[in-house]
């Protein structure tokens, strides 16, 4: 197994799941690392299936939580985006958050560098696949600029405002998450 395979496989194995779908979502995941399946998007929209996703979640000092209004997933998600080829997925957030927020990937005290959370979701609409997604947390005072051609609007909630939002607005996993996340912060 190359180098990369296993720094990945490492970032994944320092996750503690929050809950049984969690553990199902981390050992399928390093299973398919060590598979030796390709990793990586390497044709839009969906080749390989499944493919390397990294979510963050910025927190700003009141502790609310910055979601994006992705116009082609139609949902209210997280920041991130597909690892590109032998990229670690650390460098892939600080890339991403420079591209899509124009602020620099400031880890929160919690992590650091390191995900948070992990899944493994099937994207809706033409091209589904499942995006293998690690969740990172950010933390920053404001975002007031964005990409607006991935992007309709942006907008800071606090944990519960997250809780209460239909979870058909959202990424499928953004309530186990938010729970998770309230726990590790108390």
């Amino acid at each position: 197994m190359d180098a990369h395979r296993i720094r990945l496989m490492r970032r994944v194995e320092g996750i503690v799941p929050w809950d049984h779908q969690e553990a199902a979502h981390a050992a399928g995941a390093l299973d398919w690392i060590a598979s030796g399946a390709p990793l990586y998007r390497t044709r839009k929209p969906d080749i390989p299936d499944p493919h390397l996703v990294s979510y963050f979640v910025v927190l700003n000092g009141d502790g609310q939580l910055l979601l994006v209004a992705h116009r082609k997933a139609g949902l209210w998600l997280p920041s991130g985006g597909h690892v590109e080829p032998e990229e670690d997925p650390w460098r892939a957030v600080e890339r991403e958050c420079a591209e899509e927020l124009h602020i620099p990937a400031r880890p929160i005290r919690l992590t650091g560098p390191e995900p948070f959370f992990i899944t493994c979701t099937r994207t809706r609409g033409a091209g589904s696949h499942i995006d293998v997604s690690l969740w990172f947390l950010l933390e920053a005072d404001a975002v007031t600029s964005y990409d607006h051609t991935e992007f309709a609007d942006v907008t800071w909630l606090a944990p519960r405002q997250v809780l209460d939002e239909p979870i058909e607005i959202l990424d499928p996993h953004m309530h186990r998450f938010t729970r998770k996340l309230v726990s590790a912060l108390r």
